[in-house]
This record gives C-alpha cells, structure tokens and sequence, in this order.
C-alpha cells in the first residue's frame, strides 16, 4: 500500500524568505514553524553560546510586543508555543486554533524585523543568568551531565564548529555586549535565512497574504556568511579514552563514534539499526545487558544527525551495583561489532521497521510536526519533499546495508569511550542506588529532528 503523501507547496518572497504551506482541514488547528539557518556552529572563537542565549532573547519582546506578550497572547488565545536551539539551527513555533494564525504571524514577522528595539542590557543580563542556571541545571548539577559537551571536544577537532556545544561558554556570555548580541541578531536573523513552514487549517490565499503583508518588508541580508570547508574524515584515526570521576550514583559508559552526515544513506541504516540494538526490551543490548546478564540498569542508542563534517552515533549503559564496569564495556562492544559483521535476521529487521513506521506515523498526524520536518528539511537539506520519503529509506534498508554502515563506523580507531564513576569509588565507598537513572532514549535519533537545547 503507498504512503500517504503530505503535499505543500514551496515559494519564495522576493525578500528571500522560503515559505512552505501544507493545507489540511481535518482539525480546526494550524502548526507554524520557523527555522533560522543558524546554530551553535554559525559561532566565532570568544563568543560561543550566541544561538541558545537568542533562543531566550526572542521572547524578551519587540516593537510591538511587549517583555514576555508574545507567550502570554499565544496562550490566551489557546494555543502553545516554544523555541530549541542546535548545532545546524534555531527554530521558533506555535499551534493554535486556526482562527489564530494570523497573531502567530504577526508575532513571528515582528521579532524578526524589530526585535533590537527591545533589547535593553537589562533584558540581556536577565537572560544571560537564565542561561547561565540552565547550565547549571541540564550540565553542571545533574548526574553525567556533561557527557553531550565531552563527546563534542573529543568528536570534533578544535576549530570546528562542532568542538564546542550549544550551550556555550559562560564566560563568552558574560563578555558579550549589546553591540556583539546585534550583530549577530543583524547578520542571521533575516528572512533570507528563514524558512516559514505553516501546517493545518487554513486558506493558502489568505495566509499568503498575511505573510506578503506581515514580512515583505523586512529586508534581507545580502552578505550571509559562510561556513567554510567543514568536512572531516570519517573516522577518529584512534580510540580516545576518558575516566570522569564526578557526583554519580552509578558508573555509566558512554560510546560515540564519528558518522556519515544527516541525509545520507548510510545514516538511515544506524538509524534502523538503534532500534535492533536498544529500541525497547526485546532489542539485542536490553535482551543481553539488562534482562539475561543483568549487568546494566539501562541502556540506549541513538544517532545524533549533523550537515557538516560528521554526525554522531552514541550510546550509553548504566552500569548496575557490584558489576565491574569492563564486563559491561565488553559485552556493549561485543554487541556492536557483532551487528557490523553478521546479517540482521528477518525479524529483527521486521520490529525494527514496524517500530519506525509506527513512529513516523504517528508523528505525522500532528500538525506540528509535519510543520517542523518540512521547516527541517528544507533549512538543512534544501529539499523539503524528503517528509515523503524519509520513511520509504527507513523501510528500504536491508541486512546488508546495516552491516555495511554499522562496520564502517563502529570501529576501533573510530571509538570515543567515556567512563562516569562515582566520586565515592575512589575511597572504595559503594555508590548510591539511584532513583531515575538520566540518559538518552534508545533510538531518539530515528525520524525526528536532532535533539535540542531549550
């Protein structure tokens, strides 16, 4: 039975503003989303963290909305609204009742064209410290905490704009001025660097209005900045190793290792494989680890999709009291390897593309959603009719393209492996049992856009 095609169309203002509606009258509800081609690796040396603390700063106000209206007139008029930021880009959005759409507009268009009126040092130091307790709060005080910014120092060179993650240095933040948040909100906040996705409810005649009307005239930026050559070669060229001892109730392994970009082929076939290895508990890690050895209090994979130079394929195990942490790095690589040199058997491969296609699906019912993929891959990939295809290359990789993608990766000279271990351990004191052990999900790379700072 064929898919069911989304279908949008894909136009461009004359300021350079790409505009991608998908009309659908199911539900009284509209989704609107807005990418800007800028992230964490659009940043300079000395002023890292520019892109999340603007994440912030958007809802600070603008010449017509006042500090914080914008969430408030989004809520009163029954809808929600956010914003995430990543290496490859920002992005804005709201869901309402499709009534409300042209307020949605209205305030998206206002914030890209006069946000600077209401920037003030105090709203900047206001968010700076919102910022900086984030850190503290997602990095610096929760268990393993800092295995995301660990992973991208030991990936990714020094110099390349991924070295670094999206939350930023702190002390780049406390030495921005007003002048330095300007002009990085001038050089990529423009319409030519922005692509509109609006999904749902609506009538395309008049929504093209309301865009014509509310954001013709913003002006673009005709000297965009480029990215450089960011390419890297596929592999590390060696294991790196570190031990972090820090405030943890349990030892925990981290594995990562340099992957083919977002797009490719090959990163389709990590993806399927995630759910082979970790996706639920009749995947091969949670049979082995968790369930039959009992060596693991968790364990996940994920993909991690970047446009330039090298994604990251990542995975993680907790390890449970008493178990020496090399039995569990063992039988985790044992795994690994194992699925790059022998074929998937059919009904892995089965699970693991029911388990896709149900996901994928039912994404794509909400209107937000299908706003955020054509939004995504327009921005990344230039080429938003990918949200029809993307699932049919999940469905299409086989055994073989598993284990080709997974043997070139998953490779000794490509391996990143961190150790969590609790500070106790190095009095001999046993660790605490822990409540909710913390990490990632298995499989959260498969068909969603990259995880986020928020």
């Amino acid at each position: 039975m064929p898919l069911p095609a989304i279908r949008f169309t894909d136009e461009r203002l004359p300021n350079g503003l790409r505009l991608i509606l998908a009309e659908d009258h199911v539900a009284p509800v509209v989704g609107v989303n807005i990418w800007y081609n800028v992230g964490s690796r659009n940043e300079v040396e000395g002023k890292t963290g520019f892109a999340h603390l603007f994440e912030h700063v958007m809802f600070q106000g603008s010449r017509h909305v006042a500090k914080a209206e914008h969430i408030a007139l989004v809520q009163a008029a029954g809808g929600t609204m956010n914003g995430t930021t990543w290496l490859d880009r920002t992005n804005y959005f709201e869901t309402l009742p499709s009534h409300q759409l042209e307020l949605a507009l209205w305030l998206e268009a206002d914030r890209m064209a006069t946000l600077l009126d209401a920037l003030s040092q105090e709203n900047l130091d206001n968010q700076r410290d919102v910022v900086k307790n984030e850190k503290r709060w997602s990095y610096d005080n929760r268990p393993y905490g800092s295995w995301d910014e660990k992973v991208h120092q030991l990936l990714f060179p020094a110099g390349h704009p991924y070295h670094h993650s999206t939350i930023g240095s702190m002390e780049d933040l406390d030495a921005a001025s007003l002048d330095d948040v300007g002009s990085f909100f001038r050089t990529w906040y423009a319409p030519n660097n922005a692509v509109l996705a609006v999904v749902g409810d609506f009538e395309p005649a008049q929504a093209r209005a309301w865009v014509a009307h509310y954001f013709g005239a913003i002006p673009p930026n005709p000297a965009m900045p480029g990215l450089g050559d960011l390419t890297l070669p596929l592999t590390l060229g060696g294991e790196v190793r570190e031990v972090v001892r820090d405030r943890v109730p349990l030892p925990r392994l981290y594995f990562a290792f340099r992957a083919p970009v977002f797009g490719d082929p090959r990163l389709d076939a990590l993806e399927v494989a995630t759910q082979i290895l970790a996706g639920g508990k009749g995947s091969r890690l949670h049979r082995r680890l968790v369930r039959d050895e009992r060596i693991a209090q968790d364990v996940a994979i994920f993909a991690l999709g970047f446009v330039g130079g090298a994604s990251i394929f990542t995975g993680s195990a907790t390890v449970r009291p008493g178990v020496e942490v090399e039995r569990v790095e063992a039988a985790f690589e044992e795994e690994l390897e194992r699925i790059g040199r022998e074929p998937v058997s059919d009904d892995e491969l089965a699970r693991a593309r029911a388990l896709i296609e149900t996901y994928e699906l039912e994404a794509l019912q909400r209107v937000e959603e299908r706003a955020d993929r054509l939004a995504m891959y327009a921005t990344l990939l230039g080429d938003p009719e990918m949200i029809n295809r993307q699932l049919d290359r999940y469905l299409a990789v086989g055994a073989d393209e598993i284990r080709t993608a997974v043997a070139e990766v998953v490779r000794p000279d490509n391996r990143l492996v961190l150790v969590y271990l609790p500070e106790a351990e190095a009095s001999g004191a046993p660790p605490s049992e822990p409540e909710a052990p913390e990490g990632p999900v298995a499989g959260a790379g498969t068909g969603v856009s990259p995880e986020e700072d928020r």
